[in-house]
């Protein structure tokens, strides 16, 4: 076999396959070169080879979402890594291990006027779990280091950093191994036994139990425990589309349900224990809700951190959902908490349905034909900005499994991370994605990885179409450059370029009979591109608000 003549690639090689690290997504350079030569040249590896860094970061980040398992992405020196830097900070809000392996100068080389050369060490020091900075020679430290890193990102589940410097010559191999690199086990992670007697009593006592629960992988609570919160008077839960948690009596659409709410119906909805599970909440309005009508007690459950993101968190507990959920047994109490809450669900379906029939064709119509029309068991990756908060409003099967990037929510990334993560889940993939975020990470398509029933369906309405409905919109020259970035731009040639299959829809007929078109070949990828009215689809949507309230 043909390894890096570098000792020190060697021991990071060594130590990656010793410790189970088999998917590296490589940006091609060449101060990697060392790393780049002992992962391609070893069958143990799956290497995927993508020239844009950013786009290979959130490719990996993809695949390490799915397999819920480190995957590292490698990359030459100098500004390459910090091209990493939205995928890192994602991975860290998201919990997702990713690894980052850069290739640096020498420390001599630093800071004096040499090629391809930036402060590397620490870089990514803010969302960072751990940082291995080599020196250029092999030594236990440098082991200990690697083991290190590796471990944090497994045990941890968030991004670390190695930092490795290599001297030229960069190229030449050897037909044996000049080290044996020392391997150490796993960190063991340790979290405190919690004593649950006391909040127990408060969680039994409370009429008003409000679960409100985030993004998680699917099957991440067993369905016993979440059937067992249906069937407690006294809960009401609410679902956000990432949380892959069901059952018939969940609230899935939180903004049309308390969007309408008066002062009133707040009061009463109020909870008195407030228990989130999951990560990021997309909904602004139930953060603003629970911000201002504040429970007396609000628990989070997660083994790693929790946020206050309500300005009242009593008590994180470091545990799984399912422990968790395994100690706190409901007690059948007189309450009509969520049957109030059910009527209320009720009541906004058919608002909802009737508003439905009654609007023109814009993206509000557009997110209810497609979402309809979901494969059974298919995975649904959805881009941030206008595509998730459209998603929230309207059913989905459920046995999709539904992911977006919202540990920073941003635009970046969500095409290549999608890609990514088709390609590891083995399952059909389709892509939600708005014209703007499309645009922006257009260079996703620039690999050889893409599955043949990877699909993207693409809502162009010719602009960020999200800045229409915040405060503050005004129709002026500024608002249309600098906010929405008006565009007159179309995806069909990109498309032809990478070889993806290309459809077009510009109304509700021609939408529908394309889905059917792309959902029927699973040969070929496709893009199916929206056309929906610029104008039209910010008015839809906030009188779709206003038709929701009782007359």
């Amino acid at each position: 076999m043909k390894y890096p003549k570098i000792p020190l690639a060697q021991s990071i090689l060594e130590i990656f396959r010793a410790k189970g690290i088999q998917n590296i997504v490589i940006s091609p350079g060449s101060r990697n070169a060392p790393l780049t030569i002992g992962f391609a040249n070893n069958p143990y590896f799956n290497c995927y080879s993508i020239a844009d860094e950013r786009c290979a970061a959130f490719f990996a980040l993809g695949i390490a979402q799915q397999l819920q398992q480190p995957v590292a992405v490698v990359c030459t020196s100098g500004s390459a890594l910090l091209n990493y830097y939205p995928a890192y900070s994602e991975a860290f809000y998201s919990e997702i291990p990713l690894i980052v392996l850069s290739a640096d100068r020498p420390k001599s080389k630093i800071d004096i006027g040499d090629g391809q050369t930036i402060r590397q060490e620490n870089i990514y020091q803010n969302h960072s779990l751990y940082n291995a900075n080599l020196e250029e020679f092999v030594s236990a430290e440098n082991d200990w280091k690697i083991n290190q890193a590796i471990d944090k990102a497994i045990i941890c589940k968030g991004p670390v950093h190695i930092n490795a410097p290599f001297e030229e010559p960069l190229y030449e191999t050897v037909e044996e191994l000049s080290v044996t690199p020392i391997v150490s086990n796993e960190l063991i992670p340790e979290f405190p036994v919690e004593n649950l007697e006391e909040y127990q009593d408060q969680w039994h006592k409370a009429k008003k139990k409000l679960v409100l629960i985030g993004g998680l992988h699917p099957n991440s609570i067993d369905q016993n425990y979440l059937d067992q919160l249906a069937q407690d008077p006294s809960v009401v839960v609410f679902t956000e589309v990432t949380s892959n948690t069901h059952h018939p009596h969940f609230v899935t659409n939180i903004d049309t349900i308390i969007t309408p709410f008066t002062e009133a119906d707040f009061v009463a909805f109020q909870p008195d224990v407030l228990l989130t599970i999951g990560g990021m909440i997309v909904s602004k309005r139930i953060k603003a809700f629970l911000r201002k009508y504040q429970p007396q007690h609000h628990w989070h459950v997660d083994e790693l951190r929790a946020y206050n993101t309500y300005g009242c968190l009593t008590k994180h507990f470091e545990m799984t959902p399912n422990a968790f959920l395994n100690k706190i047994k409901s007690k059948t109490l007189d309450s009509d908490y969520q049957s109030k809450m059910l009527a209320v669900r009720a009541n906004r379906a058919l608002k909802h349905t009737a508003y439905l029939n009654t609007i023109p064709f814009t993206d509000f119509k557009a997110f209810d034909a497609i979402l309809s029309q979901l494969q059974p068991n298919s995975q649904l990756q959805i881009s941030n900005s206008s595509p998730i908060r459209y998603a929230q409003l309207f059913a989905i099967d459920p046995t999709v499994e539904v992911y977006c990037n919202r540990g920073t929510s941003g635009i970046d990334g969500s095409t290549s991370t999608a890609i990514g993560a088709s390609v590891a889940n083995g399952k059909p993939t389709v892509l939600i994605t708005g014209d703007i975020g499309f645009l922006y990470d257009s260079n996703a398509l620039w690999n050889n990885y893409i599955p043949k029933d990877f699909k993207i369906i693409l809502l162009n309405n010719g602009g960020g179409g999200i800045f229409r409905i915040l405060p503050g919109h005004d129709e002026t020259p500024v608002f249309n450059t600098f906010f929405e970035t008006s565009h007159q731009l179309t995806a069909e040639h990109l498309a032809k370029m990478y070889g993806l299959e290309y459809h077009s829809a510009q109304d509700e007929v021609s939408l529908k009979e394309s889905l059917v078109t792309i959902f029927d070949q699973n040969q070929k990828p496709v893009l199916l591109e929206v056309f929906t009215p610029t104008i039209e689809n910010d008015k839809v949507l906030l009188q779709y608000f206003k038709s929701l309230v009782d007359s």
